[in-house]
C-alpha cells in the first residue's frame, strides 16, 4: 500500500464507522421490542457519534484543497540557444532544460546571463529578449529566488513579457551573481517545495557550467 493509498482510507475511516455504527443502532431497535431508559440514551448518544464521524469525513473533504486549475499557455513550442556558446555548453542547457520541462510544472523557460538571452524553451513568448524589470534585477541583486505564485495577482508580471502572456506563476531563480533562470508555469500555487529544491539544484550546476565556459 503507497502513502497515498493510506491516506484515502484513514480519511475514509470515520464515515465507514459512523454509517457502520449507525446500522448496527438501526438493526439492534429492531431486534430488540424493550428498550430500558438507560438503553435509550444509550443509544442516543451512539447516534451522536455517528453523526459526528459522518460531519468530520464531510468537512474534511471540503476543506481539502482543490487541485489548481490549468491552461494552454499561448504561444508556440521550441528551442533557442545561443549560438556563441561553446558546444559543451549548449549541451548542458539543452539537458538541464529537458528535465525541468518534463520533472517540473514548468512548460516555458528563459536563461538571462550577463546581460544576453541564452536560452528559450518551450512555449515561446513573442518578445525573444530579456529585459530586467524590477523582479529580476532583485534577483541579480539578491542572489535569492522569487517565486510569484500567482502571476495575476503581482502588477509587476508585465515585465515577463518574454514569456506567453497567460503564464500562471513563475519562479525567478539566480544562477550565481551573473544571471537568472526563469521559469513559467501554466497553473497558480503549483510549484511544490520539492521543485523548488529540483530548481535550486539545477541552477547550482547550470552557474558553474556556465562560470566556467561563459
Amino acid at each position: 500500500m503507497n502513502k497515498s493509498n493510506g491516506s484515502s482510507i484513514l480519511r475514509f475511516l470515520p464515515l465507514s464507522v459512523g454509517i457502520l455504527g449507525g446500522l448496527l443502532l438501526m438493526v439492534n431497535r429492531l431486534t430488540n421490542l424493550n428498550i430500558t431508559d438507560s438503553q435509550a440514551r444509550g443509544d442516543a448518544i451512539a447516534i451522536i457519534e455517528s453523526a459526528v464521524l459522518i460531519l468530520v469525513t464531510i468537512l474534511w473533504q471540503q476543506v481539502q484543497s482543490l487541485p489548481p486549475d490549468t491552461v494552454e499557455l499561448i504561444g508556440q513550442e521550441g528551442l533557442e540557444i545561443a549560438e556563441t556558446l561553446p558546444e559543451n555548453t549548449k549541451k548542458e542547457l539543452a539537458w538541464a532544460s529537458r528535465l525541468l520541462l518534463t520533472n517540473t510544472v514548468t512548460r516555458s523557460l528563459v536563461i538571462y546571463y550577463q546581460g544576453k538571452t541564452i536560452l528559450r524553451r518551450g512555449i515561446l513568448g513573442t518578445n525573444s529578449q530579456v529585459k530586467p524589470g524590477a523582479i529580476v534585477k532583485r534577483v541579480l541583486d539578491t542572489g535569492k529566488p522569487v517565486y510569484l505564485v500567482d502571476l495575476k495577482l503581482y502588477p509587476g508580471r508585465i515585465e515577463f513579457d518574454y514569456l506567453p502572456k497567460n503564464t500562471q506563476g513563475i519562479i525567478c531563480q539566480p544562477l550565481g551573481k551573473n544571471g537568472v533562470l526563469i521559469l513559467g508555469a501554466n497553473a497558480p500555487r503549483s510549484y511544490t517545495k520539492k521543485d523548488e529544491n529540483w530548481i535550486e539544484g539545477i541552477a547550482e550546476k547550470l552557474s558553474e557550467t556556465l562560470l566556467e565556459n561563459y
